[in-house]
C-alpha cells in the first residue's frame, strides 16, 4: 500500500508541476532578417471609438483661438484618460469627428497623417497663409483590455505612438505562473470585422506577427494552463504539500475504516 501511495505521489508531482519551458519567454535564438517587416511599418487606420488629439497652433494665437479647447488651468500639465476624453475628438459610429468651424470630417480608415492633411486643406479655405498655421494629429493614447491569467487585468491606456504585446503585458503586471504564454489571444475589431490572433511568447516568431504591435481597443486574453484546473499547485513545493495532505487524508481514512 505504501508503494502504491509513493507511485501515485510521484506521478502527480511530475504531471502537475509547471515546466520551466512553459514559463520562459524568448526561448531559442532570434533569426536575423534582411528586410523590415512591412506589416509592422504600416500606419494605423482610425476606427470607431478612437480618441484623437488635435492641436491647431499659430505664431499669432488669436488666429486659431477659436479652435483651442478650454482646459482646467490647475490641471493643464496633467495627462489622464478623462481629460483626453473631454478635450479630444472621439470618432463616432459613422466614422466622423466634429471640429468647431470646420464641421464634420470623415476619418474612418484614415491615418493620423491623412487626417492632418484633411484639416490643413479645410483650414486653407479660411487662412490665406497656411505657413503660419501648424497642425498636429495624434492618437490620444492606446487603450486596450487585458483579461485572464495576468497580474493586473482590466482596461489600460499607454500614451505612446506604438505599443507591442510585451509592453502591454509588462504594463499589466506580467503573466502569472498559471498563464499560458504559448497561447495568447488577441481580438481585434476593424472595418472588416473581428479577427483573432494567437501568439506564442516563448519563442521569437511572434515578433513577425501583425499582432505584435497592439492597436487601440484590442482585447488580450491570457489562457490558464491545465495545471490550474487540476488545483495541485503552481510550484513543486506547493504541489508536494498538496499531495502529502491528500495522501495523509487518504491514509487516515483507510486506517479508520480498517478499525471499524
Amino acid at each position: 500500500m505504501k508503494k502504491i501511495f509513493i507511485i501515485i505521489g510521484v506521478a502527480l508531482f511530475f504531471t502537475s508541476c509547471i515546466p520551466t519551458k512553459d514559463l520562459t519567454y524568448f526561448q531559442g535564438e532570434p533569426v536575423n532578417k534582411n528586410k523590415i517587416h512591412q506589416l509592422q511599418s504600416k500606419p494605423y487606420k482610425l476606427q470607431i471609438n478612437d480618441i484623437v488629439d488635435i492641436k491647431i497652433k499659430a505664431a499669432d494665437e488669436s488666429l486659431v483661438s477659436m479652435f483651442k479647447v478650454q482646459e482646467n488651468a490647475t490641471n493643464s500639465n496633467t495627462v489622464n484618460a478623462s481629460s483626453l476624453y473631454f478635450n479630444s475628438y472621439s470618432v463616432d459610429r459613422k466614422g466622423m469627428i466634429r471640429i468647431p468651424y470646420l464641421g464634420e470630417l470623415n476619418v474612418l480608415g484614415y491615418s493620423t497623417k491623412d487626417v492632418r492633411v484633411k484639416i490643413e486643406n479645410e483650414l486653407g479655405k479660411m487662412f490665406k497663409n497656411m505657413n503660419d498655421v501648424f497642425v498636429t494629429v495624434k492618437l490620444a493614447g492606446i487603450r486596450y483590455t487585458i483579461l485572464g491569467e495576468i497580474g493586473s487585468p482590466g482596461t489600460k491606456i499607454l500614451y505612446q505612438n506604438q505599443v507591442n504585446i510585451i509592453e502591454a503585458i509588462a504594463n499589466s503586471g506580467d503573466i502569472v505562473l498559471t498563464g499560458d504564454r504559448k497561447n495568447i489571444e488577441i481580438l481585434r475589431t476593424d472595418i472588416a470585422g473581428v479577427t483573432k490572433y494567437k501568439l506564442d511568447l516563448t519563442g521569437f516568431d511572434f515578433m513577425d506577427s501583425e499582432a505584435f504591435f497592439i492597436q487601440p481597443n484590442d482585447i488580450i486574453y491570457v489562457k490558464p494552463l491545465k495545471e490550474k484546473s487540476w488545483g495541485t499547485g503552481q510550484t513543486g513545493t506547493k504541489t508536494m504539500s498538496t499531495i502529502i495532505t491528500a495522501l495523509s487524508l487518504l491514509t487516515t481514512s483507510i486506517i479508520l475504516i480498517n478499525r471499524l
